[in-house]
């Protein structure tokens, strides 16, 4: 049994979580660049965060929420997955509310939030579920471009039984050069596994959760059969 990671994992979660008998390999398929904004008033606005990357790159190039609800034009953030939620807190800031992905986020959105604004700072690859959801419903709603990621396309020639998605632009990357045919596919969250279902009639596993922890437990229950 050789697992590939089609990103860079600390190998010392690896082997806690799957024991040192099992050989890893971790491949970069994508890259990501902060793209550079002058800060812009956020008044009136609800902030959407859909991964780390959109997190760090709206702080490194400036932007401050006003997160004091006692004021009239503070601002809610609305995170996806429990990494970027622990991101927004890295940088000081509290979130009004945390969705496991962008589908769970959108129905939450459209039934609860309707008179709000939202600016969604996200790279340029952003699964299109909450732009093609809330204007639908008159949602105002607008997504700001904060990084860029950049499918590498490797072509890997060694073998694996099994390989780990992160990604819909990690599996496209990986998909270019590469077979998933005979591989046991394993993916972080469903927006992954359906984007891995457009390349492969492979079963796919899918985590309950969108986090490493997660993915791991499941490596190790499905693929090592280990409890």
């Amino acid at each position: 049994m050789k697992i590939l990671f089609t990103k860079n994992i600390d190998r010392t979660i690896i082997s806690r979580e799957l024991g040192d008998d099992i050989p890893v390999d971790c491949v970069e398929v994508i890259r990501t660049k902060t793209v550079k904004l002058k800060p812009f008033d956020l008044k009136d606005k609800s902030l959407i965060f859909t991964s780390i990357n959109g997190v760090n790159s709206f702080f490194q190039n400036g932007f401050s929420p006003n997160e004091d609800f006692t004021e009239k034009n503070y601002n809610k953030i609305y995170c996806v997955g429990e990494k970027t939620k622990k991101e927004v807190r890295k940088n000081g800031f509290g979130t009004f509310k945390v969705l496991k992905n962008a589908d769970t986020l959108a129905k939450f959105i459209t039934g609860k939030c309707q008179h709000e604004s939202f600016l969604h700072f996200c790279g340029n690859l952003a699964i299109n579920v909450l732009d093609n959801d809330l204007p639908l419903q008159n949602i105002k709603y607008k997504k700001v471009t904060v990084y860029h990621t950049e499918e590498i396309n490797p072509q890997i020639n060694e073998k694996y039984h099994a390989a780990v998605f992160f990604s819909p632009s990690g599996v496209r990357s990986f998909a270019k050069h590469n077979s998933l045919e005979g591989l046991t596919l394993i993916s972080i969250g469903e927006t992954t596994s359906r984007e891995l279902r457009k390349y492969t009639s492979e079963k796919v596993l899918t985590s309950e959760g969108n986090n490493l922890l997660s993915v791991l437990k499941l490596i190790r229950k499905e693929v090592l059969n280990k409890d």
